[in-house]
């Protein structure tokens, strides 16, 4: 897991790889940041999945990215279906045969309340089987498509409130308590090191990212940063050079401890 803190876009494309369209697939991309991660990626002059269950917002997006002139397509997914993400990947390898980038970013809070004596063990069920197994459920399904890119590049979506570190420090910005959504992005972290660990002897580079506090529907609209603002970190990630990081956690602001 080592490596430089270097991400910088080189020429709109992974280093390594110019002159070649890239393709990425973004899971929960019909809306948010995650559309934002697509519009950035596509801006670059990459053919971007657009993964999404609800197939009219799905298409809806994928208009919205082609009238700005990108090369979008929609693709099927549910990360919580386990036939999802292998009909994903049999209808990238068709389309691109393929996959340079996963940003892995579809997530739920798990709904309230998740104060630990009150939270529905339901609550916290859903949040791990959105936020974790369907991380694990995508990941390995387009692994064998990332393996035939030059440069492979995965992209997890996580939070700062998964940090234990900042949990646990006095006085740090931890968000609300909560026993389902934060807890699933600590684990979604150590899935993270975990895959790092597994494929470190491959140019496959894997790292966990914190968008911010971003307006999204996940926070009532809460936040303070556009959903523009929270892709910068991921699209940065998903153009690190071959010899970025890899098994770390970052935002805009650097790396977050675990």
């Amino acid at each position: 897991m080592s490596g430089t803190n270097e991400t910088n876009i080189v020429d709109g494309q992974v280093d390594g790889q110019a002159g070649e369209q890239k393709v990425a697939l973004v899971t929960g991309a019909n809306k948010g940041i995650g559309y934002e991660i697509a519009a950035g990626l596509g801006a670059l002059g990459w053919k971007i999945g657009v993964g999404a269950r609800d197939e009219a917002r799905r298409e809806a997006a994928v208009a919205k990215l082609r009238a700005a002139g990108i090369d979008a397509f929609g693709v099927p997914l549910d990360v919580t279906d386990d036939a999802g993400p292998t009909a994903a990947a049999r209808l990238i390898e068709q389309r691109t045969g393929r996959l340079d980038v996963l940003v892995n970013n579809a997530g739920i809070t798990g709904g309230g309340p998740q104060e630990p004596t009150r939270v529905d063990p339901d609550r916290v069920r859903a949040a791990v089987e959105t936020n974790v197994i369907g991380v694990i459920r995508v990941t390995n399904a387009l692994l064998p498509l990332l393996r035939r890119s030059p440069s492979p590049r995965i992209v997890n979506v996580s939070s700062s409130v998964g940090s234990l570190t900042l949990q646990t420090t006095p006085g740090a910005e931890t968000g609300p308590i909560s026993a389902a959504y934060a807890p699933s992005k600590t684990f979604l972290n150590a899935v993270t090191v975990q895959y790092a660990k597994e494929l470190a002897d491959t140019n496959i580079l894997i790292n966990a990212v914190c968008p911010g506090y971003t307006a999204t529907d996940l926070n009532a609209f809460q936040g303070v940063r556009t959903p523009r603002q929270g892709a910068v970190s991921a699209i940065r990630l998903a153009t690190v050079p071959d010899d970025g990081p890899t098994g770390r956690f970052f935002s805009d602001e650097g790396e977050i401890p675990w």
